[in-house]
C-alpha cells in the first residue's frame, strides 16, 4: 500500500445526489456484478486526476490495494473508498472537481450497462441504434444543450508532446476562447489540457458565463490518459468507437494538433467519415496546426494520407502552421457556415443527426493478433472503407502501445502482424519509424521505445 493512500466514505456529486430507491439499488448491484471490474479501473484512473503517466499497469500495480464500493445507505448512495491515490484529497477531504469526475465515471459506467446494453429495445447491432445509443448516453450525461448557437471546437492531439507543443495548444485554445468558443478533447494532460487551460484564461476575460470543458474517454484508455484536473464534463462512453463517435456528433469542427498513433486513429476515423459520398456536401471544418518546430509532422500525416486515400481526403483538412490566431479565426468562420448549415437543413445544433457514420466505423474492434493481421489493407477498397481500416490497424497500436489488454496480448504471443499493399505498408512503416524516431511513441519511464507491431508487405 502507497504511504499516500487514503481510505475514506463520500457522497457522490450531481444526479446522483437526486436518485430513488430502485435507482440506488440497481447502481449498487451492477457495481458488485460483472460491472466491478470495470468500475475498478476507471474509478483509480480518475482518482489519479492530474498525474502525468500513461502506464495503466503501473498505475494498477502501485495501487493493487485500492477498492471501491457503492454503498445503499438511507440518503441514497455513498462511495467507501479505500487505499485511494492521495493526490485526490487535500487534508483528507476529497477534492470537489475529482468527486464530480468519480462520479460520472460511475453515472456513465452503470447507465450504459443497465440502460442500453442490457435493454431490448437498444439494437447495438445496427448503425442508426448504435448512433441513438451514443446519443442517449450524451444526454444522460447532460452534454446536450438545445437553443445554444454551435460552439464546441474538439481539439485532438498526443498527451506526450514537447512543451513548445503544449504551449501552442494552450496559445490556440486562448484563442479559441477569445472567441468564446467551447472546448471538446479526449480529457487527458498535453494537447489534450493545453487548449483547455488556455480557454480558462480568454473565457474569464470575456466573462463567458457558461464555459464548458468536456473531456471524453473510454474504459481501455481511461487509465492510460487520466483526466486533467480542467475538465468539468467528463464522459466514459464504453468503447473507442463510440467515444469518436461522440465527437463529431457533439463537437463543430475539429482541431488537431501534434500527436501519434492514437491522434493518427482519430484524423483515419474522421476521414473515413467525410470520405464517405453521403457527407460530401456537409461542411465540417477540420485544421491541422502547431508550431514550427512541428512542421514535419504534419507533413508526414498528409504524405500519408496523399499517398493512400489521394486528393479528395487532403481537401477535407487545412494545415496552419505558427499561427493561432489564424487557427481561431477560421474555425470561428467555419462554425457559422455549420450554423448556417443546420438551420438549412433544419438539424440540431447540440448534435449532428444528419452525419452518415457507416457500420464498420462504429462497430467495436476487437483488438487481437489474429483480427489485425486480417485487416484488409487494399487499394481496391472504396477510400472511406480503406480509412476505415486503417483506423483499425492504428488503434491495435495504441492497445499494444497502453492498454492493459493490448499489453498482456503483446507479452503472450509477441507483436502484432499488419499486412496489406506493399507501397501501403511501406508508407505506414515510414510513418510509424518517425513517430519513434520523434518519440511520440514514448512511455513515460521507459528510456527505449519496444515496438508492438511488425508491418509485412
Amino acid at each position: 500500500m502507497p504511504a499516500d493512500s487514503v481510505s475514506t466514505r463520500l457522497y457522490p456529486a450531481g444526479m446522483l445526489n437526486t436518485l430513488s430507491r430502485e435507482e440506488v439499488a440497481r447502481l449498487h448491484d451492477a457495481s458488485r456484478g460483472d460491472l466491478s471490474a470495470l468500475l475498478h479501473r476507471c474509478a483509480l484512473a480518475v482518482l489519479n486526476s492530474g498525474n502525468e503517466s500513461d502506464d495503466a499497469e503501473e498505475l494498477f500495480e502501485k495501487f493493487r490495494d485500492f477498492s471501491i464500493e457503492v454503498q445503499q445507505v438511507n440518503r441514497g448512495l455513498r462511495l467507501q473508498l479505500t487505499n485511494a491515490p492521495g493526490s485526490a484529497f487535500v487534508d483528507g477531504r476529497i477534492i470537489e472537481g475529482v468527486r464530480e469526475l468519480l462520479s460520472a465515471v460511475i453515472r456513465d459506467l452503470v447507465y450504459f450497462d443497465s440502460e442500453i446494453a442490457r435493454h431490448p429495445h437498444h439494437d447495438l447491432s445496427s448503425s442508426e441504434g448504435i448512433t441513438n445509443a451514443v446519443f442517449e448516453m450524451l444526454r444522460n450525461a447532460r452534454a446536450l444543450t438545445p437553443q445554444v448557437d454551435p460552439d464546441l471546437v474538439v481539439c485532438w492531439g498526443g498527451h506526450s508532446i514537447s512543451r513548445r507543443e503544449y504551449e501552442y495548444s494552450k496559445e490556440s485554445g486562448y484563442q479559441l476562447g477569445l472567441r468564446k468558443l467551447n472546448i471538446i478533447t479526449g480529457c487527458g494532460p498535453g494537447a489534450m489540457k493545453g487548449p483547455m487551460k488556455g480557454a480558462t484564461i480568454a473565457h474569464a476575460k470575456q466573462r463567458v458565463a457558461t464555459r464548458r470543458y468536456i473531456g471524453i474517454s473510454e474504459p481501455g484508455i481511461i487509465a492510460a490518459e487520466s483526466p486533467n484536473p480542467i475538465v468539468s464534463e467528463l464522459i466514459v462512453m464504453p468503447d473507442i468507437e463510440k467515444r469518436l463517435e461522440a465527437f463529431v456528433r457533439l463537437g463543430h469542427g475539429i482541431i488537431i494538433f501534434p500527436g501519434g498513433v492514437g491522434t493518427a486513429e482519430e484524423i483515419l476515423y474522421l476521414l473515413g467519415i467525410l470520405l464517405n459520398p453521403a457527407n460530401a456536401n456537409m461542411p465540417f471544418p477540420v485544421i491541422m496546426t502547431g508550431p514550427a518546430e512541428s512542421a514535419s509532422y504534419f507533413e508526414q500525416i498528409d504524405r500519408f494520407i496523399g499517398l493512400t486515400l489521394g486528393e479528395e481526403a487532403r481537401a477535407r483538412y487545412e494545415i496552419i502552421i505558427g499561427d493561432t490566431e489564424q487557427v481561431a479565426q477560421k474555425m470561428a468562420l467555419g462554425i457559422e457556415n455549420v450554423r448556417k448549415h443546420r438551420i438549412a437543413q433544419n438539424d440540431a445544433f447540440y448534435f449532428n443527426w444528419l452525419l452518415t457514420i457507416p457500420l464498420e466505423l462504429q462497430t467495436p474492434f476487437n483488438v487481437s493478433h489474429e483480427n489485425m493481421k486480417a485487416v484488409q489493407i487494399d487499394r481496391s477498397l472504396p477510400l472511406h472503407e480503406l480509412a476505415a481500416n486503417l483506423r483499425r490497424v492504428f488503434s491495435g497500436i495504441v492497445a499494444g502501445n497502453v492498454k492493459p489488454e493490448g499489453l498482456k496480448a503483446i507479452r503472450k504471443h509477441g507483436n502484432f502482424e499488419i499486412c496489406g499493399d506493399s507501397e501501403i505498408m511501406n508508407s505506414l512503416d515510414a510513418l510509424l519509424a518517425a513517430f519513434v524516431h520523434d518519440h511520440r511513441m514514448q512511455i513515460p519511464g521507459r528510456s527505449v521505445y519496444k515496438p508492438c507491431y511488425r508491418v509485412i508487405a
